[in-house]
């Protein structure tokens, strides 16, 4: 599973003129909705909701609902990031500084009378904390939105780590989803990681995750432009993914040890930079100077061996303090 295929280039985006797309507003207000929308709307009724609106999406045409839901009945996708203790509570500050909710949650209906966020769950637990009984909601029929959480999470930025942690939890209920919504997207026994390419957005992100699942600690910034290089969507079946992704985290936890090992020399030796893992990772990356264009791919378990062997055999006594100095800098997740 291994050989990196040439990223083509990104055309540039052609700039649209003024006004030219999507729907007007009175097309935008529509009043026929679709037989499908009108049986979720009964649904949201019998679930003890009530529908305010409906309505097509201004640029797409697609229909949603607005709604107010118990949000007794609503909860996360369990595979999305972790709350931030300081962002709910200033976010469930300032909501009850205005006396307002204003930003809606973006929420799909489940088989069982539950509702998902995919984006909103620190405005859910912000309400919650206020003791809240109702919560308003942008309704998407479409089930498998639910799995669009990257794309739609703009509440607040996500880091490296929140990244790779969604994405593999995503992964891990779509291989083992046998009904309900994940059964809707996916096939565990069909589909492959590759098969679902934009939900997960960048193949590094899935090796990564099993990484910062062991460890939330894990250097993953210090490791993802290397990974970049090597890592690609595999065509495996999921669960096998999975198993493949488990083998790269354990790999890469080796090379972090021998990595540690060599920044612990340079520390013996009076080095002090908060950078030295970014120092010695770029040393022993065999990658480094490859432009992309012309290179040759190469295969992830190549790379990983030679890093792991460069970083063992790492030599700090020919370090000085100017190269250690000209490599400062954060790594992305900083």
């Amino acid at each position: 599973m291994g050989m990196v295929a040439k990223k083509p280039r990104r055309k540039a985006r052609k700039k649209a003129e003024p006004s030219s797309r999507g729907l007007s507003p009175r097309q935008v207000a529509g009043e026929d909705a679709p037989a499908a929308v009108r049986a979720l709307a009964e649904r949201v009724a019998e679930d003890g909701g009530a529908v305010i609106g409906s309505y097509r999406d201004p640029l797409g045409g697609a229909w949603q609902l607005f709604v107010a839901l118990p949000i007794d009945k609503v909860a996360p996708t369990p595979f999305q990031r972790d709350v931030s203790k300081a962002h709910l509570e200033r976010l469930t500050r300032r909501i009850e500084e205005l006396g307002r909710f204003l930003d809606p949650i973006i929420a799909v209906r489940r088989d069982d009378g539950t509702y998902w966020t995919s984006n909103g769950n620190h405005r859910l637990h912000a309400l919650r904390q206020l003791g809240a009984r109702t919560i308003a909601a942008l309704l998407v029929p479409e089930q498998r939105m639910a799995y669009q959480i990257l794309a739609l999470n703009t509440e607040k930025a996500h880091n490296l780590r929140e990244k790779a942690l969604e994405v593999i939890r995503m992964e891990r209920e779509l291989a083992s989803a046998t009904t309900g919504i994940g059964r809707e997207l996916a096939s565990a026994t069909t589909d492959t990681e590759r098969d679902h390419a934009a939900i997960f957005e960048e193949p590094v992100l899935l090796t990564l995750g099993l990484c910062y699942e062991q460890n939330g600690r894990f250097s993953g910034g210090v490791y993802q432009p290397a990974l970049k290089r090597v890592e690609e969507f595999l065509s495996a079946k999921l669960p096998k993914a999975l198993e493949e992704r488990t083998r790269r985290a354990a790999k890469l936890f080796a090379l972090d040890e021998a990595v540690a090992a060599a920044v612990a020399k340079l520390k013996e030796r009076g080095f002090e930079s908060p950078y030295l893992k970014n120092f010695v990772v770029a040393r022993v990356d065999p990658l480094r100077f490859r432009r992309g264009e012309g290179d040759e791919p190469v295969e992830w378990d190549e790379a990983i061996d030679k890093m792991l062997a460069a970083a063992k055999r790492f030599d700090a006594g020919k370090i000085d303090a100017g190269q250690v100095a000209r490599s400062g800098g954060a790594s992305p997740e900083e």
